[in-house]
């Protein structure tokens, strides 16, 4: 019996022999590399080598591998615009576009000259290898992903160069090639102009309206991710006919959906999980099957162009980032991680090699020699990015939790659940509102009314807790579920608070049993009573992520409240993970305080300030709050000191003009004795016992006025009554 008809020959042809091995690939790489020290991207791009059709040639670089490596470099560029913090973009697009421009002509005109003067190539062929020079992968990113650097200026600003330099190498591409073919004509240009600006017309605005709408419609997990990923590929495969690379489609598509997707939540929690896993990785193994080790051998010639090659895009982008670094005061790290980033070479590069050489501009050196340049290059910005984002992510801490925010880091924040069609609102605002750096679980909780104990509550309280874990944890964020037996509802609010040193509490808005009931319901009026902490009180109509501005209303005074720093950083986190503008409506004096807060605090937000000297004027914000805006109302309790006697029409304006906006009632915290006055046998949620007490102390005080003027009254007719007698 002959055992080799049993074995898989070589090249494996089987789908899930294959599939096998590059998860293998994917899971020991890493692992084998990390304890040499070297970084996990060179570790998959060596595995492709090693595996590949010029290694022990176990995985032949077939379609699977062109397909799937082709969507991985697609979802790396998508994630890349997904990442970018486009409040900081803003703020240092010159620094960008200058990095663009140097990143671009320093290898055009070193690469042009070595061309010409080392490798003794023509002038068109010369300029033609340049551009390759010129542009850059991102093949480094997933290292910026895994330190949480990916916000950092440095890197928006290495990003910003980068569709610069692509943008600008593939147009050299396509008139070199047009030349080359004959194509170019008078209309040419005109074409390529009209082409991409229709282009990036229909993405700017019509992405933006299709998502909104699909994201208030379907709430969906699966179903968003799928959604997202359709936007992309079509973003992708509309740029090819506008004259542009399906990369800057991805780009351009992860640019606009940005703002829908805040970069602490389920979603992007999915996004990037299924790239990291498995198509950006296959995308770098794909990268290392193209190189052959043997090229290195072939000979003197290709040795020589190699060498030339790799020291030339190596020290042009260098200068660029030497020269960025110099022009704008940055840091050497900074310089690092610029350089580490635009050095790697392979997605462009290997476009403009294959398109070169089949159309008889390269020869067989220049493609070898390009082939061993994308790994020199790639394995230097990956060490390069490595060390610099090790180091960024060390200092990280003490430029992001400033000495001036320890009284607002500790975000301990409890949600009480008890609607569950407000519960996936309530954790997704908690998140956004504790912010992504801190490490402190959100709890949520469900209690119990000992006096009015329906059947199976206890049930229907985990089953809401068990939810709420579940939405966390899609974020990555620790949820604590806490259930408990207590007297009434807000006097197990206030002992939580108590036993978990909580912070703050966001709850829903109550829906009104009765017309009688109150705006805000006698449970949150009687736990504003009870605690000082922060409560926030909200009612979502529409996602949260769908926010397009978020209104601050402040009132006077605001500033001298011990909680005002702390419900600023809250508002702040949740504006910049959803990249949001904020619009501060206060008095003159509180916005001198604000702009001084957030400087300080460094919260690099997008953010705008208008005057509201007076609180009577909060009608005029009807004409201001747009539909998918976050109405945020700054309330105070009655002792606060920026108490104003406006709030008592607060409930009514809110539920006339505001009805169909997001909404957040805030009160912040204060100092003061906490009054509890909670444990009682009887249910205090059903009455005001501090208002009804006061009500009944009245009726007695007047009726011992009446009977001290009655017995007054009776001695003084008694005594008329005497004297008249006497008389």
């Amino acid at each position: 019996m002959d055992v080799n008809q049993f074995l898989p020959t070589l090249p494996f042809t089987d789908p899930v022999l294959i599939f096998f091995v590059v998860l293998t690939i994917i899971l020991f790489a890493p692992l084998l590399l990390n304890k040499l020290r070297i970084p996990h991207i060179i570790g998959l791009i060596l595995a492709g080598t090693l595996f590949g059709p010029h290694g022990l040639d176990v995985l032949a670089h077939d379609s699977s591998f062109k397909i799937f490596g082709n969507v991985g470099l697609l979802y790396l560029m998508f994630l890349v615009g997904l990442e970018m913090n486009l409040n900081d973009f803003r703020k240092i697009k010159t620094r960008g576009i200058v990095f663009g421009i140097h990143t671009f002509l320093i290898p055009m005109i070193l690469g042009t000259l070595s061309s010409i003067y080392l490798l003794h190539l023509d002038l068109m062929t010369s300029i033609l290898l340049a551009s390759m020079y010129a542009s850059h992968t991102l093949v480094a990113y997933p290292i910026v992903l895994r330190y949480g650097v990916g916000r950092n200026p440095a890197v928006t600003i290495t990003i910003a160069g980068t569709i610069i330099t692509v943008v600008g190498a593939l147009i050299i591409l396509a008139v070199i090639v047009g030349m080359q073919t004959g194509t170019i004509n008078e209309w040419f240009w005109v074409r390529l102009i009209l082409s991409m600006t229709a282009y990036c017309l229909f993405i700017l605005y019509a992405f933006p309206r299709i998502a909104r709408w699909f994201f208030k419609k379907y709430n969906d997990n699966v179903s968003q991710y799928i959604f997202v990923l359709a936007l992309v590929f079509l973003a992708s495969a509309l740029a090819k006919p506008a004259g542009l690379e399906p990369i800057l489609g991805a780009f351009f598509a992860g640019v606009v959906l940005n703002r829908f997707i805040p970069s602490v939540s389920p979603l992007m929690n999915r996004i990037e999980f299924v790239g990291n896993a498995l198509f950006i990785p296959y995308f770098l193994i794909g990268v290392g099957m193209l190189i052959d080790p043997s090229v290195i051998f072939s000979g003197w010639d290709a040795l020589f162009v190699a060498i030339v090659m790799s020291v030339i895009a190596t020290v042009a982008k260098w200068l660029a980032a030497w020269i960025t670094q110099k022009n704008f005061g940055l840091t050497k790290i900074d310089r690092a991680m610029i350089f580490g980033l635009s050095n790697g070479q392979a997605a462009a590069t290997l476009a403009a090699v294959l398109i070169g050489y089949d159309i008889g501009m390269f020869d067989i050196n220049i493609l070898n020699g390009t082939i061993v340049m994308i790994l020199v290059t790639c394995t230097i910005s990956s060490f390069a990015t490595e060390r610099a984002a090790k180091k960024m992510a060390t200092q990280q801490p003490a430029d992001e939790n400033d000495k001036n925010r320890d009284n607002t880091g500790q975000a301990r924040i409890l949600i009480p659940v008890a609607n569950p069609y407000t519960l996936e609102n309530l954790v997704n605002l908690a998140i956004l509102a504790k912010g992504p750096h801190k490490q402190q679980p959100v709890y949520a909780m469900h209690v119990i009314d000992d006096n009015k104990t329906p059947l199976h509550s206890g049930d229907v309280g985990q089953v809401l807790l068990d939810r709420a874990a579940k939405i966390a944890a899609a974020s990555d964020i620790k949820l604590v579920g806490l259930s408990r037996y207590d007297a009434n509802i807000t006097s197990g609010i206030v002992h939580t608070i108590k036993e978990q040193n909580i912070t703050e509490v966001i709850l829903g808005l109550h829906h009104k049993s009765n017309i009688v009931d109150s705006f805000f319901g006698t449970k949150i009026e009687n736990l504003l009573k009870s605690t000082h902490k922060m409560v926030a009180i909200t009612k979502c109509t529409i996602p949260i992520n769908m926010t397009t501005r978020i209104v601050v209303a402040v009132p006077e005074k605001a500033e001298y409240e011990s909680g005002f720093t702390k419900w600023i950083d809250r508002i702040a986190n949740i504006g910049k993970q959803i990249g949001c503008r904020v619009i501060f409506h206060a008095h003159h004096d509180t916005i001198v305080v604000l702009r001084n807060v957030l400087h300080q605090k460094r919260y690099n937000i997008d953010c705008e300030f208008e005057v509201l000297d007076d609180w009577a004027d909060i009608l005029t914000l009807t004409g201001v709050v747009l539909q998918d805006d976050l109405l945020v109302i700054i309330s105070a309790r009655h002792t606060s000191l920026s108490y104003n006697t406006e709030f008592e029409k607060l409930p009514l304006q809110l539920s006339r003009y505001f009805a169909g906006n997001n909404l957040i009632v805030l009160f912040p915290e204060q100092f003061g004795e906490e009054n509890e006055q909670l444990t009682f046998t009887t249910d205090p949620l059903s009455i005001d016992v501090q208002r009804n007490y006061s009500s009944f102390t009245s009726v007695r005080d007047f009726f011992e006025k009446f009977s001290r003027r009655r017995k007054l009254w009776n001695h003084r007719r008694q005594k008329i009554r005497q004297s008249r007698k006497e008389k």
